[in-house]
């Protein structure tokens, strides 16, 4: 059994598929498939995706990338959001949430500063609800930890990371997994494959970013999470392990990570 922890299945790259995705990924032994939300504007689309698909689960919060658009009102309506998905079987923690500095619009002055914010009081209301956050942090690792000390949350997942092995032990430090997928399956990304094979089994989860971050495989095309097993065989591969056992290591993994997920039939 497989556990996609991030996949934006609601994305336009799946429109009218996505159900039909869901199912051929569950006929894989992809047993659940953890959908996070971007924007306010498609909490709904996300809510209904993980009730209608019994192996999709999801998560609320506003991704850095469209910090520009958002206004202080949003964060008022995740905190709302958030407190009403608590009796939701199907919702499992805060995110999309955190920091890009790839982009250069935003890694610099007022925007920077607005994606800060905007992190910080997402992580607020993580840390208030006592739920698990799942982290954006391209080229950001740093500071996204420097908030992470400030504001205590109940772990949860650093998304495609490809940080260092001292950022590594950091985050796991603070109670978090740390996400692996498509770029891994690459043999010239010999950092990200060095991180897969030496950090400890029990910090690795499994992710498709799907439909981004392809595997090596389809590079260029779209993701799916279909793709999740044969992801998952790279990283046994290179840990010289079975993957019927990675695929138990990682799900486990990810139950700890988010524990609403144990609560998913």
């Amino acid at each position: 059994m497989w556990i996609d922890t991030h996949c934006h299945l609601d994305a336009n790259e799946f429109a009218g598929e996505s159900d039909a995705v869901a199912a051929r990924a569950a006929s894989q032994n992809v047993a659940q498939i953890v959908i996070p939300a971007v924007a306010c504007s498609n909490f709904a689309a996300v809510r209904d995706l993980a009730r209608q698909n019994a192996n999709c689960t999801y998560a609320l919060g506003i991704h850095p990338i469209f910090v520009p658009q958002a206004t202080e009102s949003d964060l008022e309506a995740v905190r709302e959001a958030v407190r009403q998905a608590m009796d939701d079987a199907h919702f499992v923690a805060v995110g999309e949430i955190g920091l890009d500095f790839f982009l250069p619009d935003l890694s610099s002055g007022p925007m920077r500063e607005k994606q800060e914010f905007f992190y910080s009081e997402q992580l607020k209301i993580a840390r208030d609800f006592d739920l698990p956050v799942l982290l954006h942090i391209r080229r950001s690792q740093d500071t996204i930890l420097k908030h992470l000390r400030r504001i205590t949350v109940p772990g949860g997942i650093a998304h495609a990371f490809n940080g260092s092995f001292q950022q590594a032990e950091t985050f796991i430090g603070l109670g978090f997994k740390l996400g692996f997928g498509g770029a891994m399956t690459f043999p010239r990304a010999l950092q990200i494959r060095r991180l897969a094979t030496e950090l400890p089994q029990e910090a690795l989860v499994l992710e498709t970013d799907a439909p981004d971050i392809p595997p090596a495989w389809i590079h260029r095309m779209r993701n799916s999470p279909e793709e999740l097993p044969r992801i998952g065989q790279v990283l046994a591969e290179l840990r010289g392990i079975a993957a019927d056992s990675l695929a138990q290591i990682t799900s486990d993994n990810a139950r700890r990570a988010l524990p609403r997920l144990i609560h998913v039939a």
